[in-house]
């Protein structure tokens, strides 16, 4: 008996020592990887960075993995309630191993009887945060889960509770690009974690069983028997009534599925150009460790100057319009009319329509993907010709249909393309940011990659240089009376450029610089232009922010420039800054992951006017509104406040331009097609005032109609000096008519 009592415990003794020499094994790395305590206390996880608005809503985020990281006091109680109870109801009372859960699975092992699973929450995070090896055998296997729970006493010892239910609920994949619990409280129910209620708990919590079988989108009933299930956990260990328990479960599952898609959401355009910037930055920007910042893997927070709800208004302008009223009218226009939406006055029209057609087609991504395939020419341009299944862009939603790529690329020549740009005049920070009407399918973006042709908008900058110039004499002010009558301009090879003006009204008469803005009159600006010198116009421009290409033309003064949305806004809003130009910017500060400020961004500025000129020019432009090609925010939407704005429109109506400023914003709107020659036929459509002034009306009727923004319509404020000019013009001699018009020949 003896003998047998030694043996048993010699290999009693053996097995102990064979456990502590495997388990120590594991714990030292030497039957494969394990982490090192510098690898537990910062766990490797890619963060996607954050975008904020200036009011702190999320704007958006750039991503490897969509996860973004929350701390334990922004999580939902009924979250950590739900998880505890279905996932570890001992939580908090082991120390990463529930012995007695690892006992009723050997019991179900040895009985047959499935008595629930043994891993705890910690075990769980330790498995999601060292993944295990792909197709592990039975060995690996079982050393795996030895590792899990050498891993998961690590993490208890290394962090409290509260930071592993946290680090659990950040790593854990929803699914649908929901990584962690802050996206997947975005996407599947559009709220933050805080406001998860307690069946939107259950449903998340569900899904960590499981999440390719309880997936909301594909399987809805059996994520609502698994959902009520956690909410029966939930009421068997107490964390809600049976009454609750019996109203809950007959509640549906209630998604509000946002997907993550950058296509998709408030501010894409504005999301697209701040990667190009931040791309650049990071490129620039090194870490501690002497590594370069990476914006898709770093949890970067970059916090903007856009405003969340200026945003969203902005963006239902430009639909209210372009969707509702103004696009419906260009595909009516249009109707049945050959060689539509192209305006072409040549006997070969069809020709020129043809080379749009095929440029588009060699610009499309079909084309480049087939080129770079190693298809020819003939065969491509066959492929483009025939029927196949697309989805393409509606106002009333994508429509899925069957048609051409060429008829496909015809078919979006037709649509209306506008940008939107507000910025804050004083500060210069950018609140709203409309690049297009729709990124998934019209993505370049026309705030600040596209130039168009400024038309009238430019004129501000001739008379500005007038009231600047002429204020010291007093040659120029608002009141100051100048004939209305054709001018010619010598040029340089001998010939004269003269230009024509659409308004016939007062010709021939003395009209005051004040009327003559406010009525664009071309036969002016000509006038101020011969006055000066196409030079002195451009080095004023040049003061106001505007560094596009400009000719020392004298036409400039009628809008010839081809001139980006964003140097446009920033060089009027010149005017409502008291003559201070400011660059408008986008960003305030960078953080990193931990809250660290790594980057702080501020605006440039010069003085370009000085105070007085500025504001007589908001007076000359109050004109525009007051009784002139702005008159219908008057008229038909009601404003009565102080507003100074500017229409434009360009040669055949192929750009429309609103430029307006109130005290506390100023914004400029363009629309117009993607090709210059598709337009509307007629002024009366086509013009500035009927194409952007709507959009502009209508965003900020909203703006001001929401009173949480402090957007008021308070007058513009008075200079710091006395006007050394008068302002009132009614006070002058009535307008006679010049004795005599020269006529000049037109070249």
């Amino acid at each position: 008996m003896k003998k047998y009592i030694r043996i048993f415990w010699g290999v009693f003794a053996a097995a102990i020592l064979i456990i502590v020499f495997i388990f120590s094994g594991i714990a030292m790395g030497w039957f494969g990887f394990m982490p090192s305590f510098e690898e537990l206390e910062n766990p490797q996880s890619y963060l996607a960075s954050e975008i904020y608005s200036v009011d702190d809503q999320l704007l958006g985020t750039y991503y490897i993995e969509n996860r973004s990281r929350v701390n334990y006091n922004e999580i939902s109680p009924n979250l950590i309630n739900a998880l505890i109870a279905t996932e570890d109801v001992r939580f908090e009372k082991h120390s990463g191993i529930d012995l007695k859960a690892l006992a009723r699975v050997l019991y179900g092992a040895i009985t047959g009887q499935d008595k629930g699973g043994g891993s705890t929450i910690t075990q769980q995070l330790a498995k999601n945060l060292f993944p295990r090896e792909d197709d592990p055998s039975g060995i690996q296997l079982v050393f795996r889960k030895f590792k899990e729970w050498i891993i998961a006493i690590k993490l208890e010892n290394r962090y409290s509770k509260d930071e592993i239910i946290t680090m659990y609920l950040n790593k854990f994949d929803f699914l649908n690009l929901a990584v962690g619990i802050k996206s997947a409280a975005r996407i599947y129910f559009s709220i933050t974690p805080a406001e998860l209620n307690i069946e939107q708990s259950a449903l998340l919590i569900g899904m960590a069983n499981n999440p390719s079988l309880y997936n909301p989108l594909r399987r809805p009933a059996i994520t609502l028997e698994r959902r009520n299930f956690v909410l029966s956990q939930m009421e068997k260990n107490g964390y809600i009534t049976q009454a609750q328990l019996d109203s809950l479960r007959k509640l549906p599952l209630g998604l509000k599925y946002q997907k993550a898609d950058h296509n998709l959401g408030t501010a894409t355009y504005f999301k697209e150009f701040l990667r190009g910037r931040l791309t650049t930055w990071c490129k620039t920007h090194q870490k501690p460790d002497g590594t370069n910042y990476d914006l898709y893997r770093d949890g970067l927070k970059i916090y903007t100057t856009v405003d969340s709800r200026m945003q969203r208004y902005a963006e239902e302008a430009v639909t209210e319009h372009l969707g509702r009223d103004l696009q419906p009218k260009f595909f009516e226009h249009w109707r049945r009319h050959k060689n539509a939406p192209f305006v072409f006055q040549s006997d070969s029209a069809e020709l020129e329509v043809e080379k749009i057609m095929q440029s588009a087609m060699k610009r499309s991504d079909r084309y480049r993907s087939l080129k770079k395939g190693g298809a020819s020419e003939d065969s491509i341009k066959k492929s483009f010709n025939i029927r196949t299944e697309m989805t393409v862009f509606s106002w009333r939603g994508d429509v899925d249909t069957v048609m051409t790529p060429m008829d496909s690329i015809r078919y979006f020549k037709f649509f209306l393309r506008s940008g939107l740009m507000s910025v804050d005049p004083s500060t210069g920070q950018v609140r709203a940011y409309v690049g297009g009407i729709d990124y998934k399918y019209f993505k370049y973006d026309q705030v600040t990659s596209a130039q168009r042709q400024v038309g009238s908008t430019f004129k501000p900058f001739v008379y500005a240089l007038a009231m600047q110039e002429g204020a010291a004499t007093g040659e120029f002010t608002p009141c100051t009376k100048v004939p209305n009558v054709q001018v010619s301009i010598e040029l340089p090879d001998g010939t004269y450029w003269v230009p024509k003006n659409d308004n016939k009204e007062r010709k021939g008469e003395m009209v005051t610089l004040k009327w003559a803005l406010a009525n664009s009159i071309n036969w002016i600006s000509a006038y101020l232009m011969k006055r000066f010198s196409p030079l002195a116009v451009i080095q004023m421009a040049r003061k106001m922010g505007i560094t596009a290409d400009i000719p020392p033309v004298p036409s400039i003064c009628l809008g010839t420039p081809d001139i980006s949305l964003y140097e446009m806004v920033g060089a009027v809003n010149t005017f409502a800054n008291r003559g201070i130009h400011i660059n408008p910017y986008f960003i305030t500060k960078i953080e990193d992951k931990f809250g660290n400020v790594i980057a702080q961004f501020a605006p440039e500025s010069n003085e370009a006017l000085n105070e007085e000129t500025a504001y007589l020019m908001l007076k000359l432009m109050q004109g525009v509104v007051e009784s002139g090609t702005g008159v219908r925010l008057r008229s038909k939407y009601g404003f009565t406040n102080e507003i100074a704005g500017k229409t434009g429109t360009t040669q055949n109506q192929s750009d429309g331009w609103f430029m307006g400023l109130t005290p506390h914003l100023t914004t400029g709107v363009w629309v117009g097609c993607e090709d210059r020659s598709a337009h509307f036929r007629t002024l009366q459509l086509g013009q500035g005032a009927n194409t952007a002034l709507p959009i502009w009306a209508l965003y900020m009727k909203k703006v001001y109609a929401d009173r949480s923004l402090n957007i008021t319509t308070d007058p513009f404020p008075m200079i710091s000096k006395p006007l050394s000019v008068d302002l009132n013009c009614d006070k002058l001699m009535i307008d006679e008519p010049i004795e005599e018009e020269t006529e000049v020949e037109e070249f």
